[in-house]
């Protein structure tokens, strides 16, 4: 599943609208030589797979919950242990684990020139993997894994935890020098008028060791279906109520003699649950990114507002996973790690706290743009480059015209020659 839009079948399509774009815009598409082409115009292939997806995910639900309801006619009261999984994925997928990295990787593929509107569902299906194959496993054996179950979420909660607070430690720290490259881009907007996107693979190039240390977390995943893996290795952290609870649901079941292809139900809906919530998320915060990459005063104005937010985010996270591994490994006990504690089990309400704090971040960005003195410097810019543009297209149609006379004086002159020669050869005749 291809969802970057990038030159492939409709290349032609967005040729044509970009031709439209550049003569009723023309500031989108000069507003820098070094700005990715998809940053410069709204592509309809974009909005075609978004579309798509909304789609696809209404249908998924629908045929999911009819088989369901179809498979469970004989067992009325599993209904609503169906329901419980489904919501525990819903629930599962604003874990702000999940949140923070989803929209960090939408963030930087968008720097890189890619609108990836899957980056949520790759991530959520390489959880739910995990999380399926479990299911299955303990229904399989439920009768002599349920003695180690606790074993199993201690140490699955270590594996997990740690994966998740190196991975948004390692993107706080990258999006830290990213954060100052945006900032010293935007001062030098200010000053000179002119506008050089730096490419984040220069920003790892300058940012010391540390930069290059963490570099690779980025160059690996260049693309969304790369976040498959990554959300393989946090499902191996089964560390959520949900998921536990997810598994616990499978045991007894499994113990009561129900069906294993029935038992496989309460995942299926748990994957569905929460890969709706995980891949809407990234298309929300695409939507949000995209606003900032039409105009590049604009672009740097939201940059600076949105990737401090996502630094801040990725640090407490990061920070709250790494410090309760080390209080439960210690045994740490008091007031500062009881507070820590009581935050990890609450990283659910902590996911909604995310979404919403992107979204009010979003919405006061563009209004504060709008009466700020950055709404000048854009309209100037934009005047500038409307003048450039003309004059160049003056220049171009004078080149034009000028060639045109010299091709016509050239065929004027051919056929005078060729019009003396036969008077010639008639003169001889």
């Amino acid at each position: 599943m291809d969802e970057n839009v990038e030159y492939n079948a409709d290349e032609k399509v967005e040729g044509e609208e970009l031709e439209r774009t550049a003569s009723m815009r023309p500031e989108i598409v000069q507003s820098s030589s070094r700005t990715p082409l998809l940053h410069r115009y709204d592509s309809r292939a974009l909005k075609r797979k978004i579309i798509l997806i909304f789609i696809g995910f209404v249908l998924v639900n629908i045929a999911t919950w009819a088989g369901t309801v179809i498979s469970f006619r004989n067992y009325p009261k599993l209904i609503g242990t169906a329901s419980l999984a489904y919501m525990l994925g819903l629930r599962h997928a604003v874990d702000a684990d999940h949140l923070a990295a989803i929209d960090n990787v939408t963030r930087k593929l968008l720097q890189t020139g890619q609108r990836s509107v899957c980056v949520g569902f790759f991530f959520s299906l390489g959880h739910s993997t995990i999380v399926i194959a479990a299911s299955l496993a303990i229904a399989v054996t439920a009768m002599t894994i349920k003695d180690k179950f606790g074993d199993l979420e201690t140490i699955g909660s270590i594996i997990g935890a740690s994966i998740s607070a190196t991975f948004l430690l390692a993107i706080g720290i990258m999006n830290t020098f990213v954060l100052v490259s945006v900032y010293r881009s935007l001062q030098r907007l200010k000053r000179t008028g002119t506008f050089e996107e730096e490419d984040i693979n220069d920003i790892l190039n300058n940012s010391g060791c540390l930069g290059r240390f963490f570099a690779p977390v980025f160059r690996f995943i260049d693309k969304s279906w790369k976040m498959y893996p990554l959300g393989v290795l946090f499902g191996f952290g089964f560390d959520t109520s949900t998921e536990v609870g997810l598994l616990g649901i499978a045991a007894i079941q499994a113990n009561q003699g129900l069906a294993i292809w029935l038992i496989m139900y309460f995942p299926l809906l748990f994957t569905v649950g929460m890969a709706t919530i995980d891949t809407l998320d990234g298309i929300l915060m695409l939507g949000t990114y995209s606003w900032a990459y039409i105009n590049p005063v604009r672009k740097l104005y939201y940059n600076l507002t949105i990737t401090f937010l996502s630094i801040l985010i990725a640090f407490i996270i990061g920070g709250i996973e790494l410090l309760n591994i080390i209080a439960n490994q210690l045994e740490a006990q008091g007031p500062f790690w009881a507070f820590l504690a009581a935050l990890g089990d609450h990283f659910g309400t902590m996911g909604f706290i995310i979404i919403g704090l992107f979204v009010i971040t979003w919405i006061i960005s563009v209004i504060f743009y709008r009466f700020s003195s950055y709404r000048e410097l854009e309209e100037r810019l934009v005047h500038q480059s409307e003048e450039t543009a003309h004059a160049s297209n003056a220049s171009d149609d004078g080149a034009k015209s000028t060639r045109n006379s010299h091709k016509d004086s050239v065929v004027v002159g051919v056929d005078e020659v060729n019009q003396e020669e036969i008077l010639s050869s008639n003169s001889n005749a």
